[in-house]
């Protein structure tokens, strides 16, 4: 993993105090039978609006409703993260990812104006819809509701250590950095938000995050 970042960062430094936060084994471990519950739930309600989005996203453009991608996890771990479809079939070949090592903070990763996005994929993102298959993620016990967004490892890779303690916790559907900037803010904020996230971690302020993510998607904030 490439360390090297010669530019000063414009985001406090924050170190995580790992004694600190395996004390809070009892809280991560009521964590995860809040995740299993509440995602099991979730799949059931939202079983019919399932079925509406995969007939929607097929009609719409070739290819499959469902769109899996490798994703870094807890303890630099790969899993396959599961989401609806938003862009074009093959739409990863068509653009590479411009990273800059020593400028890593300020990469982007999404941005509105992506052509490879179809209407149905534009909808989605909008209103987070294409979201919801990973409350499957939720389940099985690879991501969280509520953590730090998962990285594909082109942009893990190209680390700073700094941004290794991201890894620390299970990866979440929505999280700090999430309510505080969604999908489009720079990488350097992400982590610095991350951070804080797992710095003051606990379950009420995980319900916390969950109420903001529920109010900035009605108000059609951007992506996750």
């Amino acid at each position: 993993m490439d360390k090297e970042n010669n530019k000063e960062s414009k985001y406090e430094k924050i170190i995580i105090n790992r004694d600190k936060l395996r004390r809070k084994k009892a809280q991560f471990v009521l964590k995860r039978l809040m995740d299993f519950i509440l995602s099991l739930i979730g799949i059931i309600i939202l079983l019919p609006v399932y079925i509406a989005l995969y007939i929607a996203i097929k009609l719409d453009s070739k290819g499959p409703a469902l769109f899996k991608q490798v994703r870094v996890g807890k303890d630099n771990k790969d899993f396959v993260i599961y989401k609806f479809r938003t862009m074009v079939v093959n739409a990863e070949k068509k653009r590479e990812l411009e990273i800059d090592p020593s400028d890593i903070e300020n990469f982007v990763f999404q941005s509105k104006s992506d052509s490879r996005i179809t209407k149905v994929g534009a909808f989605l993102r909008k209103t987070s819809l294409d979201e919801l298959p990973q409350l499957f993620n939720v389940l099985i016990g690879n991501m969280s509701l509520v953590g730090p967004r998962p990285e594909i490892p082109d942009v893990v890779k190209y680390y700073p250590e700094e941004y290794t303690q991201r890894l620390l916790v299970t990866p979440g559907i929505t999280g700090l950095a999430q309510v505080s900037g969604r999908g489009e803010i720079e990488l350097g904020k992400t982590i610095y938000y991350d951070l804080k996230y797992i710095e003051n971690f606990s379950i009420g302020f995980d319900i916390k995050i969950l109420f903001r993510t529920v109010f900035s998607v009605s108000k059609g904030e951007g992506a996750l």
